[in-house]
């Protein structure tokens, strides 16, 4: 590949390995699991396990498409050639506003541990000091970002897994040095049963849990830039389950089993911290703010190469400015990367600024646009499905199971979630749903609009007369 010609085969197969394994450990599922606990009791593990099976599903579809054609642009490029242009715009710009928005939660989230630690540098000032720093990764080369997300989704899992271990052993009563008196599989039942609150808590535990699932496509956009593409979407696809059930799953388990779900010291410290506590570990808090970092940075750092690559691919397909679709001499679209941190360089100002007003209409109506992107999967595969076999059959190295029954059912239930969530005002459900829909809405149009422009334009030229001279 010619310099400046395009993204570049920069990330190799353990940076692939690591950001799939990485990329379904975001920073939700340490910071927002406590609500869902006290929400749903021990029976959140079905909240869990029921998004778990969605994301499967959805990743199964994902990892068909993407075997076949791997690209940056992924979903959007796949909605693109199997629904219509209209559709790789739309979901395409809603994905980027989602990650753009993202940014500013992530860094905010970032600075307060920061500030915490040293205090004479300013919220905001940490906010931008993580910004510009994982923005010049982004900048050098995408290898510079494998080698950062390879080592910040590394602690993550580490951390995880020591976790599970440590707290299983405790369970069972068989870890050194350690008696804790609340511990115990008698947790997930003696306290009002597996379902305090009734089985109804379980939707309303997916509403809570779903969003800290984003993140698991990132290694489809990522695989066209690896050694390997089609090897990399088909290892992170394959390896999806064991995934979201030892990390998700098995972490979520040895916490409901630790302590008591009412526990007030869940809601108070964290579940994970508070886990950690029952033990007598030292310094569990400062532990989990490390592990806690790690996870922001690497969700920033995946964050901004996301929005990039996407802005990238709808540059390269005319949706976005041209200069998106430009690359330096290393591969990696400058303008992209740029114009997506200016974005979450605004949203960070809007936080600050207007918490309660800008800031929070940015995050409700980017809330739903993962359940968005998942029901666009859906669709595109059920399409593309019938393209590869009619035009590369052998490029079916991936499949969806059962298909298009179970793509079917997976549409069916994400657009249930959907439609559970207007039913929710307690927790912003129908906030979040009402306000993604209008933003979707306006993108829509604005798709619409430019697909009846260009087609206005390219009518005339093919309505001229065949038979008439060139005039010299």
């Amino acid at each position: 590949m010619t310099p400046g010609s395009g993204l570049q085969a920069g990330l190799k197969n353990r940076h692939l390995t690591m950001i799939a394994i990485g990329g379904v450990i975001g920073a939700g599922l340490f910071v927002g699991s406590s609500s869902g606990i006290a929400t749903t009791g021990p029976g959140i593990l079905l909240s869990y396990a029921l998004v778990g099976m969605l994301v499967v599903l959805v990743m199964r579809m994902l990892g068909e498409m993407s075997a076949a054609n791997p690209t940056s642009g992924s979903f959007s490029a796949h909605a693109d050639r199997a629904l219509g242009r209209w559709a790789g715009f739309s979901i395409g710009w809603l994905y980027w506003f989602f990650w753009v928005v993202v940014l500013a939660v992530e860094a905010t989230a970032g600075a307060k541990i920061l500030e915490g630690w040293i205090p004479a540098v300013p919220q905001w000032g940490w906010a931008l000091i993580v910004m510009v720093v994982l923005t010049a990764t982004n900048l050098v080369s995408v290898g510079s970002y494998g080698e950062f997300e390879f080592w910040f989704a590394g602690i993550k899992v580490v951390a995880i897994g020591a976790f599970i271990v440590i707290g299983a052993l405790a369970v069972f009563g068989v870890l050194p040095g350690v008696h804790s008196d609340k511990a115990g599989l008698s947790n997930l039942t003696a306290h009002g049963g597996f379902l305090p609150h009734g089985p109804g808590t379980v939707l309303t535990g997916v509403l809570l849990v779903v969003f800290s699932f984003m993140g698991s496509e990132i290694a489809t956009l990522a695989a066209g830039e690896s050694e390997d593409p089609q090897r990399a979407v088909t290892k992170s696809t394959n390896s999806i389950i064991w995934r979201i059930g030892v990390f998700y799953l098995g972490s979520i388990l040895v916490v409901v089993a630790l302590l008591p779900w009412n526990d007030p010291s869940i809601k108070k410290d964290g579940s994970y911290v508070a886990a950690l506590n029952s033990l007598g570990i030292a310094h569990a808090g400062q532990i989990m703010n490390v592990i806690v970092l790690t996870s922001v940075l690497s969700c920033l750092n995946s964050g901004l190469y996301t929005a990039s690559r996407m802005a990238f691919s709808l540059g390269q397909r005319g949706d976005a400015p041209q200069s998106f679709a430009r690359t330096t001499s290393r591969g990696v679209p400058q303008t992209a990367i740029l114009a997506s941190v200016v974005f979450g360089f605004v949203a960070v100002f809007f936080n600050y600024e207007f918490p309660d007003s800008v800031f929070l209409f940015l995050v409700n109506s980017s809330g739903a646009v993962a359940l968005f992107v998942w029901l666009v999967i859906c669709f595109s595969q059920l399409r593309m499905r019938k393209i590869i076999q009619r035009e590369a059959p052998e490029k079916l190295v991936v499949k969806m199971w059962l298909y298009p029954y179970l793509t079917w059912a997976t549409a069916a239930l994400i657009v249930f979630v959907l439609g559970y969530m207007l039913t929710d005002t307690e927790h912003d459900g129908r906030e979040t749903v009402l306000l993604s829909l209008l933003v979707a809405a306006v993108v829509l149009v604005i798709a619409l609009v430019k697909e009846r422009v260009l087609a206005g334009r390219t009518a005339p030229a093919a309505e001229a007369p065949a038979d008439k001279e060139p005039v010299a």
